[in-house]
């Protein structure tokens, strides 16, 4: 999929997330191991995915509470393999990644669990999904006044990153942009300032991160920072500031200081902008859909859509016959 292939009239509700979900359909459903969904909005998400072909639910947790959940719903759940577990959380989380472990699954999609305690299974050094590459979490943004999907990233996972996770954060981001077949991304380095200054060490990491890219440290992206938040997203606002570069004004991956700016900058996108906010952990041997109670039903598919482009691009990937 094209990147121009988000670009849409600003009057048109989703569109972006119609056109994700769109794609994903193109191409075989991922079995997706659904953690502990003992609620209607974890499994109506779930349901709703499988109906329109983008994943094959594989339900963990307490078999009781599922079917009673589907019941009282009107839910059909038995359509689905349902592995049971103990009535606990960690259960089914313990579960879930056994599973992946044995091959059953190509994803990981949260349920009504709380997400400490998946990840606390996902990044177990003795049993978890870690890989050589540290973990982070990118929320893909429908925001309905700006004509690109913005990645938002790590406003979950990565508390206070270093430079070494930050070098990490970006290029999963990146990895994740060109393989759903976007493009190559441009990546936006923020802070609270476009200046490099040793009082603000957001600003020193923006400038080492882009020169880490120029040495080839990171790949696959065009990086520009540090850049505000206005001067990274609004042509005008850079061109006022004098910033000329492939980046500024025009950036698709934004990469944020630390979780705290994160988290706000996206909750003010969704609850002031009317923005969708998908949600995809990566950086595990599987990606993982990680949704809110909060999410739409949109939502949850458009998480699964984009985990079901970048678990495919994988599949093609292992294809590959040796050069």
């Amino acid at each position: 999929m094209a990147a121009s292939q988000l670009d849409r009239p600003l009057h048109v509700p989703h569109a972006k997330y119609e056109r994700l979900i769109a794609a994903a359909q193109e191409v075989p459903a991922a079995s997706t191991i659904v953690v502990h969904p003992c609620d209607e909005t974890s499994l109506r998400g779930c349901v709703e995915a499988a109906k329109a072909g983008i994943i094959a639910p594989i339900l963990v947790g307490p078999a009781a509470r599922i079917r009673m959940a589907g019941r009282n719903h009107k839910l059909d759940v038995e359509q689905f393999e349902i592995v049971d577990t103990e009535n606990i959380e960690s259960a089914s989380a313990a579960k879930a990644v056994e599973l992946i472990h044995q091959g059953k699954g190509e994803m990981l999609m949260k349920g009504s669990l709380h997400t400490d305690e998946l990840m606390r299974a996902v990044t177990s050094s003795a049993k978890g999904l870690r890989t050589a590459r540290r973990i982070s979490h990118v929320f893909i943004m429908d925001v309905p006044t700006h004509p690109d999907t913005l990645f938002i990233t790590d406003a979950a996972i990565n508390i206070a990153p270093d430079l070494d996770t930050k070098r990490d954060i970006i290029q999963n981001a990146i990895d994740l942009f060109t393989q759903i077949g976007l493009g190559t991304p441009r990546v936006g380095i923020l802070s609270a300032v476009e200046t490099v200054t040793s009082k603000i060490p957001s600003t020193i990491e923006a400038a080492a991160l882009c020169k880490m890219a120029e040495r080839g440290q990171i790949t696959g992206g065009v990086l520009d920072g540090p850049l505000a938040f206005d001067n990274a997203i609004d042509p005008q606002a850079a061109k006022i500031k004098g910033i000329k570069s492939e980046v500024a004004g025009r950036a698709q991956i934004l990469l944020v200081p630390n979780l705290e700016a994160g988290n706000m900058l996206a909750k003010n996108l969704a609850f002031l902008s009317k923005a969708d906010a998908a949600g995809i952990v990566l950086g595990a041997r599987v990606p993982i859909v990680l949704t809110s109670r909060a999410d739409s039903v949109r939502t949850r598919m458009a998480s699964c859509a984009v985990a079901l482009l970048y678990a495919n691009a994988r599949r093609q990937s292992v294809a590959l016959p040796a050069a």
